[in-house]
């Protein structure tokens, strides 16, 4: 029995030296020995890790805990640190979950930060297809920050039926395709989910989705209805009732504002000026923050369209 104890203890003897040896080789000096984080190369920490991955991704998981804990407000260059050590911590030990949307959470300040998020995402997605979340803050980049709608869409149909996803995800993924304009596609979309389903709650919400859908389409309608007005009559409505009423009428008649609300009726939307369905208040769309627009307009300006590659 001592002798099994003994060997143990040598053992433990050996992997404690061994996984010190590496750190120095590493050069993983603290950030406040150091004055700055060491990081090494994905492929380097693993040639190094000397079958000590796990130990290794522990250790450059905590510094990536520590430089964003004690950081005060946006990262700024510190960011590209945190990418680099949960790009080591992921390549030792793929298989961690939480890091990959660590990442993603920390890097958007600036289109390269958020691709470097995403690649991060998609190694995140091949290693666990069953968790929904890593698709939800992919896509949730992809439509909010690299204004790619569609993209976000594809990204998070999957995610739908995965174990633990919320019940809103098929609607939002109808509100992503829309917003390219192609309302039969977000309704086709619906109705398929909608058929499949046998979830009541989710039933419910498709059905909700799919009046929507139909609202807009009639305010669209409308849409066109107003630049005929516009151009017959050489200025913009005062209330969306001069379409169908009166002498400046350009329709016979109105669309209902919505399928099922009889009292729902047509206004402009004060703010926006758009025809809105007073059962709603709005139009058919994401709403973003007009700061949040701003960016995403600017970031597009200053980012030639390319084909991510993952990384």
């Amino acid at each position: 029995m001592q002798g099994v104890f003994a060997k143990r203890a040598l053992v433990l003897v050996v992997a404690v030296m061994l996984t010190a040896a590496a750190h120095a080789r590493l050069d993983t000096r603290s950030a406040a020995e150091a004055g700055v984080l060491q990081v090494p190369s994905p492929s380097y920490a693993k040639l190094l890790a000397l079958g000590f991955e796990p130990v290794l991704a522990d250790y450059y998981w905590v510094q990536g805990l520590q430089l964003v804990g004690g950081s005060q407000g946006p990262l700024g260059e510190r960011a590209h640190t945190v990418g680099d050590l949960i790009d080591v911590v992921t390549t030792l030990d793929p298989w961690v979950d939480h890091p990959y949307r660590f990442a993603a959470l920390w890097l958007n300040e600036s289109p390269e930060q958020v691709a470097r998020g995403n690649g991060l995402l998609r190694r995140g997605i091949e290693r666990h297809p069953g968790e929904w979340r890593n698709r939800f803050y992919l896509g949730f980049n992809q439509f909010f920050y690299q204004g790619q709608n569609a993209a976000a869409a594809a990204t998070l149909e999957p995610a739908i039926d995965l174990p633990g996803a919320p019940p809103y995800l098929g609607a939002l993924v109808a509100r992503l395709r829309a917003e390219g304009g192609d309302l039969d596609v977000a309704a086709a979309f619906l109705a398929e989910r909608l058929e499949g389903s046998h979830d009541e709650g989710l039933r419910a919400r498709y059905r909700a989705s799919l009046a929507e859908i139909e609202t807009e389409r009639r305010a669209r309608w409308l849409d066109s209805a107003r630049d005929r007005f516009n151009e017959r009559h050489g200025r913009d409505i005062r209330t969306p009732q001069e379409l169908w009423t009166g002498a400046t009428t350009v329709v016979d008649r109105a669309p209902a504002a919505h399928p099922d609300d009889a009292d729902a009726s047509w206004q402009l939307d004060e703010h926006t000026g758009e025809i809105v369905s007073s059962h709603y208040g709005k139009r058919y769309r994401l709403h973003m923050q007009p700061q949040d627009v701003a960016r995403q307009r600017q970031w597009l300006e200053n980012t030639q369209p390319r084909e991510e590659s993952g990384e």
